[in-house]
């Protein structure tokens, strides 16, 4: 059983905040969750609580405001061509009703564009993304963020931040 935990440190790097002082990690209780079945990982990404304020003041400090992306992919040998793989990514519901508890199924073969490279371009190892529109899930750090996967994809994650500002659409 693999358990890979991009925690504070990692997550205050995804966002650039690698200056921060490393502080003790707690233990994350995962008693509640199930372990992974055979062939599969189980991915628990836990967010920071605190983050030092956005230099930028067009962006909202609150939390409530924030989202994360999920991002299911799996290393590759690939060439010129764009490349990515089909799969599901849905929100798992268990008997206790974990919020945020995701699987990853339905996987596909890679598929390409398929264009003639340049012969003398080189293949090259690349992080291939899942298809489709972006998952977005609420930043919340009251509970960890827990995706089954099967063994062979990666998961990354992403931090979003939304502007203070709200504009009036415009009504035809």
């Amino acid at each position: 059983m693999a358990l890979i935990r991009p925690v504070v440190v990692a997550a205050t790097a995804a966002v650039g905040l690698a200056a921060l002082p490393a502080a003790a990690i707690p233990r994350l209780d995962l008693s509640g969750y199930p372990a992974p079945a055979a062939g599969e990982r189980r991915w628990v990404i836990q967010l920071p609580g605190v983050l030092p304020p956005t230099r930028d003041p067009a962006l909202s400090p609150d939390p409530g405001d924030w989202r994360v992306q999920l991002i299911v992919g799996q290393m590759a040998l690939v060439d010129c061509n764009q490349h990515s793989f089909a799969a599901r990514l849905r929100h798992w519901r268990q008997a206790d009703d974990k919020p945020m508890v995701f699987r990853v199924d339905n996987v596909g073969p890679m598929a390409s564009t398929r264009m003639a490279c340049p012969p003398d371009q080189p293949r090259r190892q690349a992080f291939v993304t899942m298809a489709g529109k972006p998952y977005v899930v609420p930043y919340a750090v009251s509970q960890p963020i827990v995706v089954y996967a099967p063994a062979a994809l990666q998961l990354r994650w992403r931090l979003w931040k939304a502007e203070r500002q709200s504009r009036d659409a415009l009504a035809l």
